[in-house]
């Protein structure tokens, strides 16, 4: 079974992308396993914080990357982009460079908006950090969720043809596991 950590964009309690993550772990539950990070106990990145021992917090973030077998990244998209706190947790882990938690690890990423976009320009974003933090996101067509609050019903994502579009992203990511 593989082992994935859940990564949301979104701090709020009731994020749209807290409720696709869930949806995603049921629709994968024969498959794999999902842990969930916690990015909103993560400090602001500040380079003279990166010394040893690291804030807990940090630590704790990096090491769930470190122990996953692939990541999954949920986001909405703000302003046309990523939201700070994905940023922040990015650059945590992607420190120091050649030897960060992320190097080689396959990350599939979803992001949405209540636009028809689905978040596609903070998907770019996403996977340009990505890509220059040496982490491999899984090249598969993106998984976008344009209007996603018509698709949350009693906080449960309920967008059958998303999740099962999504599915094949997830047999991309589970080969680039297999292919480590």
């Amino acid at each position: 079974m593989h082992r994935l950590l859940a990564i949301s964009g979104s701090l709020r309690r009731q994020a749209y992308s807290k409720a696709i993550l869930a949806a995603l772990a049921d629709a994968n539950a024969a498959r794999a396993r999902f842990d969930y990070a916690d990015i909103g106990e993560l400090p602001l990145f500040n380079q003279d914080l990166y010394v040893e021992p690291l804030p807990e917090a940090v630590a704790r973030f990096r090491r769930q990357i470190a122990e996953a077998d692939a990541l999954v990244i949920a986001s909405p998209e703000y302003n046309h982009g990523m939201p700070g706190v994905l940023k922040n947790a990015l650059d945590w882990a992607s420190r120091p460079h050649n030897g960060s938690p992320l190097k080689n690890k396959p990350v599939l990423i979803v992001t949405s908006s209540p636009a028809v976009t689905g978040g596609v320009r903070a998907q770019y974003q996403i996977r340009e950090t990505l890509v220059s933090a040496l982490a491999r996101p899984v090249n598969t067509p993106e998984i976008v969720v344009g209007q996603v609050g018509a698709k949350i019903v009693d906080g449960r994502f309920v967008d059958t043809a998303t999740i099962d579009f999504a599915l094949g992203g997830f047999a991309t990511m589970f080969e680039a596991i297999a292919a480590k």
